[in-house]
């Protein structure tokens, strides 16, 4: 098995040294990582400023870009062969609910889906690395499970697993369950710089507001290892016939204003 290894706190990160040590005896491993923390940076590319691999002395390469830029090249030139599957993580920090949408850790993961390759998004729900061999133990038993089970290899599928900062032994098993809400974010921090102007700096994500029996943030509140399936496509079907009908309204009011 080939496996890409990603990441959005940074080549150097605990967690991506833990996963890697952790899957390494399960096939040909490669890591192609940020060179700086780039959370909550989601999908997005450099597309304005050329890029730049560097090895470093444990092998792995660090890109100047984005978790996104780096599966993105290493898929389309830089490793030379399509990998079976793309991991992302471990992340310092729980990526649950509405961070998915800004995680950078999913968003490594998500362009490996998007080539088609099955990815699978790491994370521990409490940031400070606490208990990172046994997150690390458990990702590669998932991938483990996942290669008995022959769904590497097939159709693409993208996941998102959280996983306690509990000793091994602690950790409950694994739970399927779809993405809880937040709340709205902290207000915004203000402070002034040296030079008089006003600086801004993004509030800390909200409390949970949707997290009942069944979500993400319920399971992982639990104690158990948390899985969520993940879909690209952001259109809303329950809705399009709603809007077919709103657009065609708005258009045959439109042409009779005329």
């Amino acid at each position: 098995m080939k496996i890409l290894i990603c990441n959005d706190d940074g080549y150097q990160a605990p967690g991506i040294v833990a996963l890697y040590e952790a899957l390494k005896p399960l096939g040909d491993v490669e890591v192609v990582a940020p060179e700086h923390n780039n959370s909550a940076k989601s999908n997005a590319l450099t597309l304005n400023a050329p890029l730049y691999v560097h090895r470093a002395a444990n092998g792995f390469r660090y890109v100047n870009g984005t978790p996104a830029d780096c599966v993105h090249i290493a898929l389309t030139g830089l490793l030379g062969y399509r990998p079976d599957l793309v991991v992302s993580g471990i992340n310092n920090g729980a990526n649950m609910g509405d961070d998915t949408i800004y995680s950078g850790t999913v968003g490594a993961a998500m362009e490996g889906y998007l080539f088609g390759i099955p990815a699978i998004a790491f994370s521990q729900i409490e940031k400070g690395w606490a208990h990172i061999d046994a997150a690390a133990a458990k990702a590669r038993e998932l991938v483990q499970q996942c290669a008995a089970g022959g769904l590497i290899g097939r159709a693409p599928w993208l996941l998102n697993v959280n996983i306690p900062n509990l000793p091994l032994e602690q950790i409950r098993p694994l739970k399927v369950v779809r993405l809880g809400r937040r709340h709205a974010a902290e207000p915004v921090i203000t402070q002034v710089s040296p030079r008089g102007e006003t600086m801004y700096w993004i509030g800390a994500a909200g409390p949970a507001l949707d997290e009942a029996e069944g979500t993400d943030f319920h399971a992982s509140d639990h104690g158990h290892v948390v899985m969520t399936p993940l879909k690209v496509d952001l259109t809303d079907h329950d809705r399009l016939a709603w809007w077919a009908q709103a657009a065609a309204a708005l258009q045959t009011g439109g042409q009779g204003g005329a």
